[in-house]
């Protein structure tokens, strides 16, 4: 999360094209689905064991939600969406960038 901050930050065209080119791969929706049910449960499942349980639990049950309703939504949507946005928000992606990079100092900060 932190390095494709830092890829925000330092180029946001180059992020908003590689969305737009992982969105086009054939594995995206199933990749992007399994990844937040994975991270989704790990955020659940060692939420107890960080320094803010309910946070990070929270966290997690909203990835899982994420993936549910990305498969409610299915593949073609999904990837209609992703386009859109890319497109949509490149301008925003410095600015979330910086956000995103310290969301990510955050977890790691509440982990340990």
């Amino acid at each position: 999360m932190i390095a494709l901050s830092v890829l925000m930050i330092i180029n946001p065209q180059a992020f908003s094209d590689s969305i737009i080119k992982f969105s086009q791969q054939r594995y995206f929706h199933a990749f992007e689905i399994m990844s937040r049910l994975c991270f989704g449960g790990i955020f659940i499942y060692y939420s107890a064991l960080t320094s803010a349980p309910t946070i990070n639990a929270a966290l997690g049950y909203l990835m899982i939600f994420a993936a549910i309703f990305l498969l409610v939504i299915g593949a073609k949507k999904h990837r209609k969406f992703a386009l859109w946005s890319a497109q949509k928000f490149s301008a925003m992606f410095r600015f979330c960038g910086v956000f995103s990079f310290i969301f990510g100092g955050y977890i790691v900060y509440t982990a340990i």
